[in-house]
């Protein structure tokens, strides 16, 4: 879906938790799209390790768990956005328009 967005970044995607974070070692990354679910680890504490940083990412969550307690969890963590996936999607498309 997000390779579909109009100016969508260079997509990399991780299989799980550790993958992650070592890729963002290795990219460097402006931005970071994730969900909560990820395999291997709590999406939350994915969330604070990419944000421990020098000059952390932006993060959106994007995310079918869009209950109150998980927006404020993933808010307090560091996400700059949180995002329900069946319902908020085009805001994900208005953010990365805006950072182009």
């Amino acid at each position: 879906m997000l390779s579909e967005v109009p100016k969508a970044p260079t997509i990399s995607q991780a299989k799980d938790s550790l993958e992650a974070i070592e890729l963002l070692h290795k990219l460097n990354p402006e931005l970071v799209i994730m969900d909560i679910n990820i395999p291997g680890g709590s999406g939350i504490d994915t969330l604070r390790e990419i944000k421990k940083g020098n000059r952390p990412p932006l993060v959106i969550v994007l995310t079918s768990q869009s209950y109150p307690q998980y927006r404020k969890k993933c808010l307090k963590a560091g996400a700059d956005f949180f995002f329900d996936k069946s319902t908020e999607f085009d805001k994900v498309a208005k953010v990365l328009n805006q950072l182009s």
